[in-house]
């Protein structure tokens, strides 16, 4: 039997084959893993739906493949043959001469060859059975061209850092993309969270700055809801989010990956937290499903334990907005007249110019920083008596 990739949901066209757990001529049973896919930040891993013996394996790690299209061969022992025989070709294996006749390729992929001046004797297949594809004998060109100089490393750019790249530049192409930067006192939520770290303690949470920046999000996110929206350019309409489901950038091995705190409006500062907490494991241990970062209406990426003054982040296309925390540091401030050292961090908001004014943009912001800086406020968004 053939196993195609299944349609894992969300819109999801194709996945990146990232690990295979089996081989050609192993013995398997019901259920057990087969491959690890990956496909819109996320590590799906794929099951056998019968027991049998691998017969074939149609994609190799590092192969793109659409929905619909076979990964692999089983022959369950229920009789006739598997749909791809034994008499057919065989991969080549790597480095192996071949004579150019001898090649899996189309004739388009052979034309191609000529004209590149690429000996297809010479390049490694990665199509099905080791077909040489059109991108393989592009590749191969662009080696003969580039040779790599002495002392370099090349690295192929796969999995979430292919993802992320290719979302952020969409990101950067289609929306008109400014930053703005204001500072905020946080000397009120540092004392806060101190006080607040006995409670987080017994509930098994860790209490960070973050939860209150998402508590004070959301208050902002209410009062200037065009934050809260995204652009639907065929339609040419603005869709105003009535949900506060918050990405939490999270920065992991693999590359960042965004979370979601759903219902953000609806839970506590302890609640937040536990949400970020587990979810940041998750993301960590490559165990993210598909709905765990789907659905974000606005995105909080926070680079404070890093350290750095402030960034410009790039918009979670397509939501209008980010905001992006920093550092906390003691720094000299002017009240009533007096130089204090109180808790500073800077804030930068990077909006949608079609969607959001400068303006309004601003407002938001000093919105956030109201609320962060006045007690009464920040104690009441945070839920807590």
């Amino acid at each position: 039997m053939e196993l195609r990739l299944p349609d894992i949901g969300e819109g999801v066209a194709e996945g990146e084959i990232l690990k295979w757990f089996v081989k050609e001529g192993d013995q398997i049973r019901e259920e057990q893993p087969l491959v690890e896919v990956m496909t819109d930040k996320v590590n799906v891993q794929i099951p056998s739906p019968s027991s049998g013996k691998v017969s074939r394996i149609m994609a190799k790690e590092g192969d793109v493949v659409r929905v619909g299209q076979t990964i692999i061969v089983i022959d369950s022992g229920e009789g006739g043959a598997p749909a791809v025989t034994q008499s057919e070709p065989t991969r080549q294996e790597a480095g192996a001469p071949r004579p150019a006749g001898d090649v899996l390729a189309t004739p388009a992929t052979r034309k191609l060859a000529r004209e590149m001046g690429v000996d297809l004797a010479k390049v490694k297949g990665s199509g099905p059975m080791g077909r040489v594809t059109e991108q393989d004998v592009r590749g191969a060109a662009q080696e003969l061209a580039q040779p790599p100089a002495s002392g370099e490393d090349r690295v192929q750019v796969r999995g979430v850092r292919k993802l992320v790249a290719e979302h952020m530049a969409k990101s950067v192409r289609t929306t008109a993309q400014v930053t703005h930067v204001d500072e905020c006192d946080m000397t009120e939520v540092v004392a806060l969270r101190e006080s607040l770290k006995p409670e987080a303690e017994r509930r098994g949470v860790k209490l960070t700055y973050l939860p209150f920046i998402v508590k004070a999000a959301v208050a902002a996110l209410k009062e200037f809801p065009y934050a809260n929206s995204s652009l639907d350019d065929q339609r040419g309409e603005i869709l105003l989010r009535r949900s506060y489901n918050i990405g939490i950038a999270i920065d992991t091995e693999s590359g960042l990956v965004v979370p979601v705190v759903r219902d953000a409006d609806r839970k506590d500062v302890f609640e937040v937290a536990a949400e970020i907490q587990r979810m940041a494991s998750k993301a960590r241990e490559g165990q993210l499903s598909i709905e765990d970062v789907h659905g974000s209406t606005f995105t909080i990426t926070n680079q404070g334990s890093v350290g750095g003054l402030f960034a410009t982040p790039i918009i979670n296309y397509p939501e209008a907005a980010i905001l992006g925390s920093h550092k906390v540091a003691k720094r000299a401030v002017v009240r009533d007249g007096r130089i204090e050292a109180r808790d500073v961090m800077f804030l930068s908001l990077s909006f949608d110019h079609r969607i959001l004014d400068g303006a309004y943009a601003a407002r938001f912001v000093n919105k956030v920083v109201a609320v962060l800086e006045d007690p009464k406020a920040l104690r009441s968004e945070a839920g807590i008596a």
